[in-house]
């Protein structure tokens, strides 16, 4: 599999690279971001790249792709999710932001506000936007996607909840979990055969197949450039399966010392852990 990562110097700067089984091959030298790279059509031509080694286990991820210009969130986009809210299936896809310093990379920590006292979880899969899209049809949707990587859209739910709109609730700094990695989507196949799962401390509480998403990829894709322009490196995440804590009987919320996982097939596995913040 072909997978890019970024991650943090020890100076808090930011590089990237291609990731072999526990290595990262620094590309920062040819190009300065993935985002960059992915602007350029560079991927391609660094499958098999194998300069400036450096060992995963001396890196701390960042998110795979730190600053995308947009984050375009999908809600209540499974069956199951729908289900356990017990309404109607929404005429459009309903759609919301989050902001790109609420994002963090695997192994870093998910901060639960104090303000909170309703900290869930997401298991989501994200793609990446290729190249410029707007007005994309189903058909040339595809085309527009570089690849895809776990994420988890950790949710303020008393925040998300007070009122119709939900971004207070969504886009608190360390609530974004984005990776381990970028797998290019020549490698990933047919995205409908993805499996997500999300564990807390071992337990599963999600399982859905990327099948089941209620409006595909085509269609997110569609509509969204229907109203805004993407750029390269832009970001879609398209929404969780049942399972939410927020439904459990009782709740089932996440507190300080709670270990997050997000495991989609071929994709990896998201790992984060939770702690409080003042």
């Amino acid at each position: 599999m072909t997978k890019f990562v970024s991650y943090y110097r020890a100076d808090r700067s930011i590089a990237w690279g291609r990731l072999d089984v526990e290595t990262v091959y620094d590309a920062t030298p040819i190009v300065p971001s993935l985002a960059e790279a992915i602007a350029a059509g560079a991927l391609d031509s660094l499958t098999h790249y194998t300069e400036h080694p450096v060992a995963l286990d001396d890196v701390r991820l960042a998110p795979v792709i730190p600053r995308p210009g947009k984050i375009i969130c999908i809600g209540v986009n499974y069956r199951t999710h729908l289900d356990e809210i017990g309404k109607a299936a929404p005429q459009a896809p309903i759609v919301f932001a989050r902001y790109a310093d609420s994002q963090m990379g695997h192994g870093e920590d998910a901060l639960k506000p104090a303000d909170s006292a309703q900290f869930d979880y997401e298991g989501e899969v994200a793609l990446v936007i290729s190249k410029p899209a707007h007005r994309v049809s189903k058909a040339e949707a595809y085309d527009r996607v570089a690849g895809y990587a776990a994420y988890n859209d950790f949710s303020v739910r008393d925040w998300q909840r007070a009122a119709s709109q939900w971004l207070p609730g969504k886009t608190w700094p360390g609530t974004g979990g984005f990776g381990p990695c970028l797998v290019t989507a020549d490698e990933v196949g047919d995205v409908t055969e993805l499996e997500l799962m999300t564990r807390v401390n071992g337990e599963v509480r999600q399982r859905g197949k990327l099948a089941d998403l209620i409006n595909d990829i085509p269609s997110i894709i569609e509509y969204v450039t229907a109203f805004t322009p993407l750029a390269p490196g832009d970001v879609i995440v398209t929404g969780t399966p049942g399972g939410v804590g927020l439904f459990m009987e009782p709740p089932g919320f996440i507190v300080d010392g709670d270990v997050v996982e997000v495991e989609v097939s071929k994709l990896g596995t998201l790992r984060n852990t939770v702690r409080d913040v003042s």
